[in-house]
């Protein structure tokens, strides 16, 4: 078991925390090399994919708390704050609470409530009466709206009936397993309402989870031995009653209360913030739970038991996930979740219960002795002058010749092969999926460490060093000397665009490097020509995406036909590399002789996957999934009849259903490469039964 007692963690640069927390096995080396090149940073075409209107991304600081042990277990936490202090606080309560066993916490259940409210009923006592007598009917009925989820143990397991005036509160009780559940209870409160409000004989008023999760209780407990709480000015035995009567003083004014809980949500706000969370939600829920009562009451109390040593113990509703949501869109959240190695939902609420007593105890210590200003304000006085710098912008060159750029891999949903005839194809990117560095050299070298590749351009053997001294001659940088290093996500082969990503990374980096101002335009023409080098006779819709993206349906008639497309979600897929690669190239040639030897049966089979593109388009807009999955399981049965599948793939595609995926297919020209999968309530059964038979799977962001 990893050790989270860390001395001195403060007093590193932060390049040696991520080493150290590297060693100390807290961080994988994959994710020490993302923290380490800033790129688990949100980039701003990813957020343009999260919310409407994005100009840029807000940065906070990331940061982690050491020293946690809780139920026994040690743990990091990662913290997304901007206020000083609060990291600090929260790792040293931690540290004073280990010599006496740490946190215990505990969430006895899990549920959120999704609540629909009905109006304008003629006999509310008939209608309560009725929705008594039908309800295993509605929890059946409720459940058939998102199999998967009761198939995994969770779902509706429960209605609530609430009497308000004259209105009906009905509360479907959802087990939303490792995620947060918002949209899952949304779904469920809209497609059953009408039902409900049938058997009551009124109407529909309302239909909506609500965010007071009464049901998902949280309690933390510590003790801390008075003589861990001495200061220089008081006894432990000063200080621990200190903290007694500040506790007492919240008991019995609101006014202190809110400042009382705030505090306890500094150090829950901070982890949820980390993990991907709805801190809004948690906010709502805490207040909301702490005003239960009547009044406002503090959500943490302190007191001393019978052997001397200070009791804190908080109790509030934290429904909190570890899957869904925006979390495979947004890197730092996966490492920060990969960070605190908990393996449910349930678990990293218990965690964040923690954090937040122990942010409580810190703020009251401080509040109860020195005062809150002391180290806060010689905190807030240090940020004040540190930041503002260039060094701070992610992202930015060191030096004129010098850049970063990041460029999107693909996948292709509908219309590979028939696009080069002149179809429709369908397709989503990967958002920066290749990373390229360009710095001024001695010489003109290219190096992609994941793929073993290192070498001088003038005597390049691979395909990128080709497609990079191609790149050179197109800008007119013969003469230049450069390091170009490249860093990908993708693996090689595998159809999902890592060659056309690879060139629009690099020959944005030069434009950013040396000021040649490029267009989009420009990038993808300079792209395309890497590809055609690459590939032969290319569609154009790889560097087409890598360049812009964005979900696209793509159309090739001589002319890119481009149509950018806004969707409300990202479908949730899962995506799969087989054991064996797909040359594009050889695959594409394969499909032209055979096209040669039947034009009009292949022409027949193409004019299938056209419509099939335009029909996914619809379903995808429309976030209809069940639409969607059945066309992919056409398509991968299209893509089966112009012999690119192997049986490998169709086993992949096998695999998938089994575990729950409603469709999937290969991906890229096939010949190998990969197998994606549409798996609404199902993405980590399915991941799961692919890992389980030995292969590797990657997340589709934005």
């Amino acid at each position: 078991m990893n050790d989270s007692r860390i001395s001195g963690l403060h007093r590193l640069s932060v390049a040696e925390r991520i080493d150290m927390l590297e060693r100390a096995g807290w961080l994988t080396p994959g994710d020490a090399e993302l923290l380490r090149q800033g790129r688990q940073v949100l980039a701003p075409a990813t957020a343009d994919k999260i919310i409407e209107n994005v100009v840029g991304v807000f940065g906070l600081p990331f940061a982690i708390a050491a020293n946690f042990v809780v139920n026994g277990r040690d743990y990091i936490v990662p913290m997304v704050v901007e206020e000083p202090s609060i990291v600090a606080a929260t790792s040293n309560a931690a540290r004073l609470a280990r010599g006496n066993g740490g946190f215990e916490a505990t969430c006895a259940e899990s549920l959120l409530a999704g609540q629909v409210h009905v109006s304008d009923i003629a006999d509310i006592d008939a209608a309560i009466e009725a929705l008594h007598e039908s309800q295993a009917e509605l929890i059946a009925e409720a459940n058939a709206v998102h199999p998967r989820l009761a198939a995994r143990g969770g779902g509706v397991n429960d209605i609530e009936v609430r009497r308000l005036d004259d209105m009906l509160a009905i509360h479907l009780l959802v087990d939303t397993c490792d995620a947060m559940g918002a949209n899952l209870v949304n779904t469920i409160c809209e497609s059953i309402a009408p039902r409900i409000a049938a058997i009551c004989d009124g109407n529909v008023a309302l239909r909506i989870l609500s965010n007071l999760a009464d049901r998902s209780l949280v309690s933390a407990r510590v003790h801390y031995r008075p003589q861990d709480l001495a200061i220089t000015e008081m006894t432990g035995d000063e200080v621990r009653d200190r903290i007694v009567t500040a506790s007492d003083i919240a008991v019995a004014d609101p006014y202190r209360a809110a400042t009382h809980n705030k505090g306890i949500l500094n150090g829950i706000d901070a982890v949820a913030v980390a993990t991907g969370n709805d801190w809004r939600a948690i906010e709502a829920g805490a207040h909301a739970y702490a005003a239960m009562s009547g009044g406002y009451a503090p959500l943490a109390t302190w007191s001393v038991d019978a052997t001397g040593n200070l009791v804190g113990e908080l109790c509030m509703p934290l429904k909190v996930g570890i899957v869904g949501g925006t979390l495979a869109a947004n890197a730092a959240s996966s490492v920060a979740l990969r960070m605190t190695g908990v393996e449910s939902a349930r678990e990293l609420a218990e965690l964040m219960a923690a954090v937040g007593l122990a942010q409580n105890f810190a703020a009251i210590r401080a509040l109860a002795t020195e005062g809150i200003q002391q180290g806060h304000m010689r905190l807030h006085a240090r940020s004040a002058t540190t930041v503002g710098s260039r060094a701070d912008v992610p992202g930015a060159p060191a030096t004129s010749e010098g850049a970063t750029a990041r460029a999107a891999g693909k996948i292709i949903l509908f219309g590979e092969h028939a696009v080069v005839y002149g179809r429709h194809a369908l397709a989503l990117p990967i958002l920066d999926a290749v990373t390229a560095d360009v710095t001024a050299s001695d010489g003109l070298t290219i190096a992609v460490p994941e793929w073993g590749i290192a070498e001088t351009i003038d005597n390049a053997g691979t395909p990128i060093g080709r497609a990079v001294s191609l790149i050179i001659d197109e800008l007119g940088l013969a003469d230049g000397r450069f390091a170009i290093q490249l860093r990908s996500f993708l693996p090689r082969g595998m159809g999902l665009g890592s060659s056309a990503a690879f060139a629009v990374a690099v020959v944005r980096a030069f434009d950013a490097a040396l000021g040649l101002g490029l267009d989009d335009a420009d990038v993808n023409r300079v792209a395309f020509e890497c590809e055609k080098l690459a590939h032969g006779t290319p569609s154009g819709v790889d560097n087409t995406l890598a360049t812009y993206g964005k979900p696209m349906l793509f159309r090739n008639t001589g002319k890119w036909q481009v149509q950018e497309l806004e969707l409300i979600a990202p479908p949730p897929l899962v995506i799969a590399c087989s054991s064996q690669r797909g040359l594009t190239g050889e695959q594409v040639a394969g499909v032209r002789q055979r096209y040669e030897q039947l034009a009009d049966r292949y022409n027949a089979l193409f004019d299938e996957m056209d419509a099939l593109s335009l029909a996914g388009l619809d379903a995808l807009q429309a976030g209809n999934h069940a639409e969607l999955g059945a066309l992919m399981n056409i398509g991968h049965g299209l893509l089966g009849a112009i012999e690119v599948s192997t049986p490998e793939l169709d086993a992949m595609v096998g695999i998938a259903r089994a575990a729950g995926a409603i469709g999937a297919k290969l991906t890229g020209a096939g010949g190998g490469g990969a197998v994606i999968a549409l798996c609404p309530g199902a993405v980590a059964d399915v991941a799961d039964a692919f890992r389980l038979a030995g292969f590797k799977t990657l997340s589709l962001p934005g």
